[in-house]
């Protein structure tokens, strides 16, 4: 997929991964339009991007809010065009230290699934209209190793996402040619695993700028992998600073 002038939606952008994937997606040319609650860090992630030559703009909304999606929606396209891209980044472990799961209050679950599953699945169901009709597109879930195995005090992230792998899955099984796939970055040095696990050994982490290369290659070679894969980010090489093509999607 060529990613230069196609319109990316980053959510989750305004730190960390989803930032470094908005800077990664701007440097090869694309319109990228960036998601996050915070909006004093996520206007300044954008500007960083603008002042480096590309072009980003800042949306200030919750994921997790049903109200929000039409409004994503529609500001982005006004401001890009219609997402061809559009990356699920945005995620919450709920309340840190992360309790067992029969301490978990169901408002905390209820919370959790809101932003790491059913926003994305709005966003999606909102967003992916306009790609089945020009019979292309792409949708990143960020996933997670604990979608695959459960840890002790991470019940209601894992099942959160172990469900949107499967939400991944099935809308690939439902609307191919437009693709869909689960990306687990891998451990890294974010404020999330700060607060997760916050006696880690930062210098065993990788550093989000490097896996969103990996990310952003996976998107530009999404041509030739299965629709519906669940892959691993560590099994792809970065693209060159002006990189951008593969096979298209």
């Amino acid at each position: 997929m060529n990613i230069r002038n196609e319109a990316v939606l980053v959510t989750g952008a305004s730190r960390g991964l989803g930032r470094e994937l908005a800077r990664s997606f701007a440097r090869r040319g694309a319109r990228v339009v960036l998601v996050a609650r915070g909006a004093e860090e996520l206007e300044r992630a954008a500007r960083e991007i603008r002042a480096e030559g590309g072009e980003a703009h800042a949306l200030a909304f919750d994921v997790g809010e049903k109200e929000a999606v039409h409004r994503i929606a529609g500001a982005a396209a006004a401001l890009v065009g219609p997402p061809s891209i559009v990356i699920h980044n945005a995620s919450t472990l709920g309340p840190v230290p992360m309790p067992l799961l029969l301490d978990t209050e169901c408002e905390d679950l209820e919370r959790v699934l809101a932003v790491n599953l059913v926003g994305p699945f709005r966003l999606t169901k909102v967003l992916a209209g306009p790609m089945v009709l020009r019979k292309r597109g792409l949708f990143l879930f960020v996933s997670s190793d604990a979608a695959l195995s459960a840890y002790a005090r991470w019940g209601s992230y894992g099942v959160s996402k172990a469900a949107q792998d499967h939400l991944a899955r099935s809308f690939a099984a439902e609307l191919d040619p437009v693709r869909f796939f689960a990306v687990d970055p891998g451990e890294m040095d974010t404020k999330m695993h700060a607060d997760a696990i916050p006696d880690a050994d930062r210098a065993s982490l990788a550093r989000p700028v490097d896996v969103a290369e990996r990310l952003v290659a996976i998107v530009a070679r999404s041509g030739a992998l299965p629709n519906g894969a669940r892959l691993a980010a560590a099994d792809f090489e970065p693209l060159g600073v002006h990189g951008g093509s593969g096979a298209a999607a």
